[in-house]
């Protein structure tokens, strides 16, 4: 008798098994009730927030950089920046930070040769916006051919 219902539960085992390993209409294999859910449309773009509503990112934690007195000095005239042009927005206020940002210092620069050349493709570029800009730092970056 008991040799008769490991038989029977090993051939409804047997029996049983492709029918497991057939993959449901979710595409996991053995899940027939999950359906796949219908494509989720869209949601319309955000729209723009006014500069006292943008989100304010906390500074760098200046005690984890490789120079510290550099990182400070730098956290200073951006803030010093942004509190000149805080009247301004959009496209004036781009304009405004790119102009009165200080030049990094290329001497404490681990490559100097590439921060100038990066300075000087900046200053070029400085009068462009956009995709204009980015084309132009492209352009004026990357060695010619």
């Amino acid at each position: 008798m008991k040799t008769l219902l490991f038989v029977v539960s090993l051939a409804v085992a047997l029996i049983a098994m492709p029918v497991i390993a057939q993959q449901g209409p979710a595409g996991v294999p053995g899940a027939p009730g999950l359906a796949p859910l219908p494509p989720f449309p869209h949601s319309p773009p955000a729209p723009p927030v006014a500069p006292s509503q943008q989100v304010k990112r906390s500074p760098a934690d200046c005690s984890k950089a490789r120079d510290i007195e550099q990182c400070q000095a730098r956290q200073e005239a951006r803030h010093k920046v942004l509190e000149s042009c805080k009247d301004k927005s959009g496209v004036q206020f781009k304009q405004c930070v790119g102009e009165k940002m200080p030049p990094t210092d290329c001497s404490k620069s681990a490559d100097p040769a590439r921060c100038q050349r990066h300075q000087k493709a900046r200053e070029l570029c400085r009068d462009k916006l956009g995709n204009e800009h980015r084309q132009c730092l492209r352009d004026n970056l990357m060695p010619k051919k």
